[in-house]
């Protein structure tokens, strides 16, 4: 059974989670952390729990939830996966930190490309991605069907949406995808989102003014 550690990171206060198990092995999703502290944030978190990490993904690649890329993929030998459309967002980010004056060395290394419908494993888990484009090009979420969870990013909020007017974004891909991609989850599945509180499927279809 996977374990999730949340973590708010840099300026933009960004969720970074980490997804372990039983035997110590772990997934990185959307390392943020900008600051010093916030990587030995991580970094500690990891070594005190005896974990042992496997993968390192990003949902999408705005700056915001690639800054510890290179950390991670450095400190524990990692190769970043993310899907194929998202390879521009990620070239584009350091002058993106430069633009909001959040300048960071970006991972340069080498990419294992993801697509809708694979199955990551984690020991006896399973996180299948789901490709919900709209707010960027190739972005994905990961959802755990044994347990009832995604992370979805930037794709949807607590009462909110992922905002549309960056590079790459397209408001009606993204409603399109909401409705079609997570809405037809079960509505007791957790949403764990890029920024602020988790929420669920169900709320969402209720309460999102979005999307009523």
């Amino acid at each position: 059974m996977l374990k999730i550690k949340s973590f708010v990171f840099s300026p933009v206060q960004e969720n970074t989670y980490l997804l372990y198990n039983e035997s110590g092995e772990c997934i990185i999703i959307d390392p943020g952390c900008y600051f010093p502290e916030e990587k030995e944030e991580l970094r500690s978190f990891i070594a005190e729990n005896e974990l042992h990490p496997k993968l390192l993904i990003n949902t999408h690649c705005h700056l915001d939830h690639v800054f510890g890329n290179k950390f991670a993929a450095d400190t524990y030998g990692l190769t970043l996966a993310i899907h194929e459309k998202e390879k521009a967002m990620l070239d584009l980010a350091p002058a993106s930190g430069l633009m909001y004056n959040l300048p960071f060395d970006s991972y340069k290394g080498e990419i294992r490309y993801i697509h809708d419908g694979d199955l990551l494993e984690l020991g006896d888990d399973e996180l299948e991605v789901i490709l919900a484009p709209g707010h960027s090009p190739g972005h994905i979420c990961l959802y755990c069907a044994g347990q009832h969870f995604i992370i979805c990013g930037d794709v949807l909020f607590k009462r909110s949406i992922g905002r549309t007017d960056l590079p790459g974004g397209n408001h009606d891909t993204l409603i399109s995808n909401i409705r079609k991609r997570l809405f037809t989850l079960p509505g007791t599945t957790i949403v764990y989102n890029g920024h602020g509180p988790a929420t669920t499927i169900s709320d969402e279809i209720k309460e999102n003014p979005f999307l009523n």
